[in-house]
């Protein structure tokens, strides 16, 4: 559905996406992760098609963004960040208006509306003036000037920023209505939207493709150490120590705080995922430690996307236009050796089908010469 191959998208000497590359099939809801400023808006624009990539090409539905771009938008419906609507229009202009950006045939057009009105939820609303509404609202109507005319992919940047908990959750299911019918990508930095909508996560850090992979799969790449949160009443302080001792899995154990019931709170950490916890049991025990509270800490997409970020080296703008100009001599070596490789090519099939002419040349002259030989000893 859509392939972005070696992107880059440049500002002046100011690389905004770098050498990206990744795949959307058709039905996918992605979500696209990243700081503020990691390229994420500028990735989706180039898509759109609203701003050119400096190079390297983009796919849409087959269609190659540069090339055809009233073929891509014709697909694509965009909700951008910061829900920019015309105060003085009505919601149901609104969505009218944007209808016939989009070209919707006239006897589509009135089905079109109420189907995006209604799919938003938007019916007790639609005549109201879109500056009234309120933020929530205001989301919603840009919604539906995106879904309008069942666009096969939707873009949505940033759809849930300064709503309260309340509209999250609305506009967090109407996202996920939308998966039967459309292919969704949706920018966000809020993680929890992430991983409760998106069944695949491209994350995406100071320009450069991160990692794309499942939220479940990224969330167990990102463990290397099992943690178990531990409440426990002691008689003798820091008696909890001693199971380290007795337990040989046990890597470390940290104290995290003091209650007020005069429990304590600890993490252990475990060399590996499996579970010690019957262990921990029965030694404390032994040690006249009595367990509270004892459980697993799961591993969330919060952990995998710092463990991915945080550790990545900050190159300067120098560093990178170094890097851009290696990689271009080091493609343009390779386009030169695959040029000498096709011309050698070429070259060989030439001489083979020039031995092979020869060679059938050379036996019709045979057989001409066994022909003429036969018809004069038939003449004797």
């Amino acid at each position: 559905m859509i392939e972005v191959k070696n992107v880059t998208k440049k500002y002046g000497s100011f690389f905004a996406v770098r050498n990206i590359n990744f795949e959307i099939k058709e039905g996918e809801i992605v979500g696209f992760l990243g700081r503020n400023g990691a390229g994420k808006t500028t990735t989706m624009n180039m898509i759109t098609g609203l701003i050119e990539p400096t190079s390297g090409q983009i796919l849409v539905g087959g269609y190659d963004v540069d090339k055809k771009p009233k073929n891509v938008k014709k697909q694509i419906g965009y909700m951008p960040e910061d829900t920019p609507l015309y105060p003085d229009l009505t919601v149901k202009e609104f969505v009218t208006y944007m209808a016939d950006l989009k070209m919707i045939p006239r006897k589509e057009k009135k089905a079109a509306i109420e189907k995006a009105i209604k799919s938003t939820g938007l019916e007790l609303v639609q005549n109201n003036l879109t500056k009234i509404l309120s933020r929530g609202y205001k989301q919603r109507v840009s919604m539906a000037g995106a879904i309008v005319g069942d666009p096969k992919i939707l873009i949505l940047d940033e759809p849930t920023v300064g709503l309260d908990p309340k509209q999250v959750v609305e506009i967090r299911e109407l996202i996920k209505s939308f998966r039967k019918d459309h292919t969704v990508i949706l920018s966000s930095h809020i993680l929890s939207e992430i991983s409760q909508i998106c069944e695949k996560i491209i994350i995406i850090d100071k320009g450069e493709i991160v990692a794309v992979d499942t939220p479940e799969n990224l969330e167990k790449a990102s463990v290397k150490n099992q943690v178990i949160n531990i409440t426990i009443e002691e008689p003798e302080k820091n008696k909890i120590y001693e199971i380290k001792d007795q337990i040989s899995k046990i890597k470390q154990i940290d104290f995290v705080v003091e209650n007020e019931d005069g429990s304590s709170e600890y993490q252990i950490v475990v060399q590996d995922n499996e579970d010690i916890r019957k262990e921990i049991s029965t030694t404390c025990a032994k040690l006249n430690i009595i367990i509270l509270e004892m459980k697993r800490k799961e591993a969330s997409l919060e952990d995998a996307f710092i463990t991915m970020i945080q550790d990545r080296k900050e190159y300067s703008q120098k560093e990178i236009k170094k890097i851009q100009y290696n990689k271009e001599i080091q493609e343009l070596r390779e386009e030169k050796e695959n040029k000498k490789m096709k011309k050698e090519q070429k070259k060989k099939e030439k001489e083979e089908k020039k031995a092979e002419k020869k060679a059938k040349k050379s036996n019709s002259d045979e057989k001409k010469k066994e022909s003429k030989n036969n018809d004069k000893g038939g003449n004797k």
